[in-house]
């Protein structure tokens, strides 16, 4: 397997990383539901999983969930300006529209601009997040070609608990949140608000091209609601309710010559999910869900557009805890529906999964089958295998290989002189090794992948592969070419007394198996470090994220960010808490002619307390 070269500041990187550590590190132990549907612990799956839990959430400096991402679980985003512009998450090179996101175990994200919408989830109504690397197609379908991102929104704890923090920062930004939970008997109630400001900066660079440069600010205000009930009828089953609501509004510098210079995006979230979980008999465990989600777009970039995708979708599910392992088998249907101002379309999948893990001894197994058949894009057959063999005690040994699939998008499909109703799905094929190491707090791990991916959706300029009408004579949607995807992640935790350490290095070959060029905006190798220090009631922190140089419309320069926090509990439940983000000012491109916000300084206070 191909590894890209590896400079100085890498290779020093990679000694931190064999050696970093962090007071957060999961354990072996960890229970984990994104790796096979079912909880399950870490230890026992041979995918790919990062935990990202509540304490990381709240003391990480990062203002968005992209950026807790990168750091956290090592993935690459691409964003068209700040915090609260668009933006991509892309899991071992895999695009954003190669990423599923799930909220609470609801599907989100546009079927129109193919692209979760990560910028409009606030971190504050976020309890947990788990990050499966690699293929996730054999247990949530369509689009899982990179991974999985599954957020968990905040539940109710033991007895009455109450929350509030409010952060002022330069830029005239604010975040301010409250929240409460609360367990009576056999009903479980959580709940909070927040809210997110941020002046900004200009979104674009001077001499962008094709587009009218204005040197104004550009920022955002995010507004967003998050509720769970539960009511617990009989020992061993629930009934819940939750719902999510996110009302993202960003001002961008207009991207095209001759239109009004600024305009407003405005993007509403939502997800809403019914469920009951419940215990049959001894190991036989069921579950039924309805859910649904609506993301809801509107731009003024060419006049008053919306896009609005609204999806649907029911689950039956059984688990079965056997001698022989655990078996997982479900039906679902999910119903899509897309509004655009230009074509509607809907097409609806009838779903299958056979699922089953195990352990006998030190070797412990995973195998997925789904099929999804779909109204738009025929039937698609998935299906994941790997396995894990401990060592010894502190050390384990897994492979995985399984394939996916990306479906079209309806503008891929529909939009006027650009969809093609005859494109075929994305496909990939995936194989990853890894090699672990854990001893209480203290991990390193080592894992290399390869996914190869045909099919790729991109616009086709060759007007001989279009439709013959007129209107496609500038080019159209298409299967054009094919991708290579691999490369290795290092990772290392470690705690020290009152220090904790924690590191990960990435490589990554993303190219186009056609012609050879690098992919855009990926960068070969990307490094994070952090070091957390607590004694008695203080805390500081400080982390480190270096992001190679990408191919993009014009070469992107390697990039070095330094965030640093501290904190101050004063009194009981309350914390007076600083950051100071990019403090060395790096000039920050996260996409060509795009600016990324300068040096910030924070100072919040926080209480968390209850009865």
């Amino acid at each position: 397997m191909f590894v890209p070269p590896i400079d100085r500041r890498t290779v020093v990187a990679v000694a931190c990383a064999i050696v970093a550590a962090s007071a957060a590190a999961q354990s072996a132990e960890t229970i984990v539901i994104t790796g096979s549907r079912e909880p399950m612990s870490v230890s026992r799956l041979a995918a790919d999983v990062v935990v990202i839990d509540s304490d990381t959430l709240r003391n990480s400096a990062a203002t968005s969930l992209a950026d807790v991402l990168r750091e956290q679980a090592g993935v690459q985003i691409s964003r068209n300006g700040g915090p609260g512009a668009a933006t991509s998450v892309m899991i071992r090179g895999a695009t954003g529209s190669q990423t599923v996101v799930l909220v609470d175990g609801v599907r989100i994200g546009s079927a129109t601009l193919a692209d979760p919408s990560v910028a409009a989830l606030p971190l504050a109504q976020i309890e947990r997040v788990e990050v499966l690397r690699g293929p996730g197609s054999s247990l949530y379908g369509a689009d899982a070609v990179g991974g999985v991102v599954n957020i968990i929104t905040r539940r109710a704890d033991t007895g009455v608990r109450f929350d509030a923090a409010a952060a002022f920062g330069s830029r005239g930004a604010r975040e301010l949140s409250a929240g409460a939970s609360t367990t009576l008997g056999a009903w479980d109630i959580a709940a909070s608000l927040a809210q997110e400001h941020d002046d900004g900066d200009s979104s674009l660079r001077p001499g962008a091209p094709f587009s009218n440069y204005n040197p104004d600010d550009d920022g955002y205000t995010r507004d967003s609601g998050q509720l769970r009930i539960g009511y617990a009828p009989a020992p061993g089953h629930r009934i819940g309710l939750a719902l999510l609501r996110s009302r993202l509004e960003t001002q961008v510098d207009s991207a095209a010559s001759g239109v009004a210079p600024d305009f407003r995006d405005k993007l509403d979230v939502d997800a809403t999910a019914l469920d009951w979980r419940g215990t049959l008999a001894a190991g036989l465990v069921a579950t039924v869900r309805v859910d649904r989600s609506v993301d809801d777009m509107r731009s003024k970039t060419f006049g008053p557009q919306r896009f609005k995708t609204t999806r649907d979708h029911a689950l039956a599910q059984l688990a079965w805890q056997t001698a022989a392992g655990q078996f997982v088998a479900a039906v679902e249907r999910l119903d899509e529906d897309a509004r655009t101002n230009d074509y509607r379309g809907e097409r609806d999948t009838d779903i299958g999964v056979l699922s089953w893990t195990g352990t006998a001894g030190r070797f412990s197994w995973q195998a997925d089958l789904r099929r999804d058949d779909s109204s738009d894009y025929g039937g698609e057959t998935t299906g994941r295998l790997g396995g894990s063999f401990a060592l010894t005690p502190q050390w384990r040994l897994r492979a995985l290989a399984g394939n996916s699939f990306r479906a079209p998008s309806f503008n891929d499909l529909l939009y006027p002189y650009y969809g093609v109703d005859t494109i075929k799905p994305e496909r990939g094929r995936s194989l990853e090794f890894g090699l672990e190491w854990a001893d209480g707090g203290d991990r390193a791990g080592l894992t290399v992948f390869r996914n190869r991916v045909k099919n790729l959706i991109n616009y086709q300029p060759d007007r001989s592969f279009c439709p013959p009408d007129p209107g496609f004579d500038y080019g159209c949607a298409g299967n054009t070419s094919r991708a290579r995807l691999q490369g290795a992640t290092l990772s290392g935790a470690k705690a020290l007394g009152d220090w904790a350490l924690r590191a990960q290095v990435d490589f990554l070959d993303a190219k186009n198996s056609d012609t050879g060029a690098r992919l855009p905006r990926r960068a070969a190798h990307q490094e994070t470090l952090g070091v957390d220090w607590h004694h008695a009631d203080w805390s500081a922190g400080a982390s480190v994220l270096r992001v190679g140089a990408r191919p993009d419309s014009r070469a992107l320069d390697a990039e070095t960010t330094l965030d640093l926090k501290a904190g101050w509990r004063f009194a009981k439940g309350w914390m007076l808490e600083s950051r100071l983000l990019n403090a060395t000012d790096e000039d920050i491109e996260p996409a060509a002619y795009y600016r990324g916000p300068g040096r910030q300084f924070w100072l919040g206070l926080r209480y968390e307390g209850g009865v």
